[in-house]
């Protein structure tokens, strides 16, 4: 029985397309964010396009999670240049406390009224 080999132009292509780093520099960044539910609790995630995202999570085609907990507010989110680094970003923080979420968003909602 022979194998066929994966096609590794097509799926390079995919794994540089997915933060952009072959589009524009908007692009060119991935994002590990946490959205407040209505409930008041937190679900964190990762994407490359943070607007839609949370616009998706609001639409109801979101994470199974927000679906029934619309609608959803920003409440934290860093910026990273790889998907690796957002994704292991994303697991470390729902590896964290609530206590320690509930701070990362804190700080975050008093450095953005700073600015």
């Amino acid at each position: 029985m022979q194998r066929k080999k994966a096609n590794s132009q097509s799926n390079e292509k995919i794994k540089t397309d997915v933060c952009g780093e072959n589009s524009t520099a908007e692009r060119d960044r991935c994002y590990t964010y946490m959205v407040r539910c209505s409930d008041g609790s937190l679900y964190t995630g990762w994407t490359v396009d943070l607007e839609m995202r949370v616009a998706a999570h609001n639409s109801g085609k979101g994470a199974k999670y927000t679906k029934s907990r619309r609608p959803v507010t920003l409440a934290y989110y860093e910026v990273f240049e790889n998907r690796q680094d957002a994704m292991r970003r994303e697991y470390a923080i729902k590896q964290l406390p609530k206590k320690e979420k509930e701070r990362l968003a804190a700080y975050h909602h008093l450095s953005s009224m700073a600015t």
